[in-house]
């Protein structure tokens, strides 16, 4: 069966499909990115006759159009929205969305005795031989009443010349665009695959995109669910575009939804920054207990999940639950509550999080948990922390996620949140997990790894120094960027044996340390410096750090998993080191997040 199909379809009537919603364009309310030389160029192109491309586009079922009637089938242009909003703003003079979300003309002139577009200028605004604004051409009076008035300002002008230009300039509008048609049965992977196999720039579309595009075809209020996701994910990098999005987009601003976010222009925690792919996430998993973007789009299409057929009398309700599940997500109570979460579980930086998934699904469930009554804020707390930290332990947010998701929400409702991840943590989480399982997965040199982030987290949680710091801690120097310094110095190591990046930068061989600490270090083996801070302890000679109590030495030593031979420890014994470092390691990240 034929996925799609591919015809000719006039300018003039691409224009008339947009401006009637037949063919709905997701991207109109987003700034407009191309230059106005793609525009010139654009037209230069059709006015040639040279291809300009395919659009594509796919059915939507249960459209809301103007005037609030339902559309059985609306097509959503998924791919073509740039050229067609060029075409809009240069053949029918409507304005397209600026970077700060102003509405801004975009002018293009043509010279008939030159054949010449241009973006158009005061010099040519001054000149009586270019078209200023060729979309006053395209909606003014008919060709000959145009040519007179062009001959009485430009008597000297080759007549046959500037006539046979003008006829190819309003041939522009007759010239025939390439749209590929998706069929509606369509799923949304099978759309994102097609999409990619076609589409001759390569750029892929996520599954998101598609849910984008669903969002904004629901009328007035789908195009306003789908700004608050826009805006929402650029007020949380910047704040400051709150006043461009308030005073150039009116219909949003009246529509109420501004207020819900107008919370973000003063925040400036980059903890948490969700892209609108998160946000969609979470507002599935928390509306519809749904992870994939398919399924999503499943239910603002009014599927019956019983019948598999499309009940347009269960669209309303969806993108209520939708909108409902959105205004949850960006509640400035809710979000910073479970930011601080977050981070009173020791994840202070963005930086340690190599996950945005998990963080997802902790926040989807923190938003799912308030709806019980019969849990303290402080047990959701507990729940939602221990749930994120397990998530990344166990790589539960990696792979197929989403179906991991959808089962977790079901098993949730059925047996309560707590009893759920009691019998993850008894069948994931048990004692071969943390003595054999997790120091292997300390074997590792990546520092983006999440086992050494989750250690990280539970250094800052406990409040450790740094190593062979008095006094300063490691959440000091996480936020102020301190060093990751090697205990057994890298040139250290490979002079004696390990040449390779991955014996050197072996996570277990890593300590936040002060620079001047690192410094004095140097290519320096623990055998030598530790030998120094003994002498410091014995004379209270500072030459390492600030530390002079073989208590507080001590002391330190063990809040960053080291082993207490460390004094011992060179190139010939540092395998051994490794192995006794990833077992401490391992035992900490244990007793941490029991204590969650």
């Amino acid at each position: 069966m034929a996925k799609y199909e591919v015809k000719q379809t006039a300018v003039s009537q691409v224009l008339a499909d947009v401006r009637s919603d037949k063919i709905a364009i997701p991207e109109l309310q987003r700034p407009f990115v191309w230059k106005t030389s793609q525009v010139r160029d654009l037209m230069d192109s059709l006015y040639n006759g040279y291809p300009v491309g395919y659009l594509i586009t796919w059915q939507s079922v249960g459209a809301k159009l103007k005037g609030g009637q339902v559309a059985a089938h609306q097509q959503i242009l998924i791919d073509g929205q740039q050229r067609v909003t060029a075409l809009r703003a240069a053949i029918a003079g409507q304005p397209v969305v600026g970077k700060r979300y102003e509405k801004k003309r975009i002018a293009i002139s043509f010279n008939p005795l030159t054949e010449e577009f241009a973006t158009r200028t005061p010099a040519i605004s001054n000149s009586s031989q270019w078209i200023h604004d060729i979309s006053e051409f395209f909606s003014g009076s008919s060709q000959l009443t145009f040519l007179r008035k062009y001959f009485d300002k430009n008597p000297d002008a080759d007549e046959a010349q500037v006539e046979a230009a003008v006829a190819r300039l309003a041939g522009i509008e007759h010239a025939q665009v390439g749209v590929i048609s998706l069929a509606d049965n369509l799923d949304v992977d099978t759309v994102a695959e097609i999409f990619v196999r076609i589409n001759a720039k390569g750029v892929p579309l996520s599954s998101a995109d598609f849910v984008m595009s669903k969002i904004a075809t629901y009328g007035d209020e789908g195009r306003n669910l789908r700004k608050l996701i826009d805006y929402f994910c650029h007020l949380s990098v910047s704040g400051h575009a709150f006043e461009d999005i308030r005073e150039n987009d009116a219909e949003f601003s009246a529509s109420g939804h501004l207020n819900k976010i107008q919370w973000l222009k003063s925040q400036s925690d980059e903890l948490f920054q969700p892209e609108y792919t998160d946000v969609i996430r979470i507002a599935g998993l928390v509306g519809f207990s749904r992870g994939k973007a398919a399924a999503i789009v499943s239910e603002l299409s009014g599927l019956d999940p019983e019948t598999r057929k499309i009940d347009e009398s269960r669209i309303p309700d969806a993108y209520a639950r939708f909108g409902h599940a959105l205004d949850k997500m960006v509640s400035k109570t809710h979000f910073e509550r479970f930011v601080m979460m977050i981070k009173s579980a020791g994840f202070i930086d963005a930086s340690m999080i190599g996950s945005k998934n998990a963080l997802n699904f902790a926040y989807a469930l923190y938003l799912r948990l308030r709806n019980n009554d019969q849990l303290s804020e402080g047990q959701r707390s507990q729940l939602v922390k221990r749930w994120f930290v397990m998530t990344l332990l166990t790589g539960r947010a990696v792979g197929s996620f989403e179906s991991t998701w959808e089962t977790d929400l079901r098993r949730i409702e059925d047996q309560g949140a707590a009893e759920y991840l009691y019998l993850i943590e008894t069948s994931e989480l048990g004692e071969g997990f943390w003595e054999v399982t997790l120091p292997q997965e300390l074997v590792s040199p990546s520092k983006r790894s999440p086992a050494f982030q989750i250690f990280l987290a539970a250094l800052v949680s406990k409040g450790a120094r740094g190593f062979l710091s008095k006094s300063i801690n490691v959440a000091q120097m996480i936020e102020g960027h301190g060093d990751m310094h090697h205990i057994v110095p890298k040139n250290h190591l490979i002079k004696n044996g390990y040449p390779k990046q991955g014996d050197y930068n072996q996570v277990a061989n890593f300590a936040l340390t002060e620079t001047p600490i690192n410094i004095a270090i140097k290519d320096y083996p623990p055998t030598e410096y530790m030998t120094w801070l003994s002498g410091q302890i014995d004379t209270g000679e500072l030459k390492l750090g600030e530390i002079t109590q073989q208590s507080d030495l001590e002391a330190n030593l063990s809040e960053n998993a080291i082993p207490a031979f460390i004094g011992e420890v060179n190139a010939e014994n540092y395998s051994e080191f490794l192995e006794a470092r990833r077992k401490l390691m391992a035992l900490m990240i244990r007793d941490y997040y029991l204590a969650l």
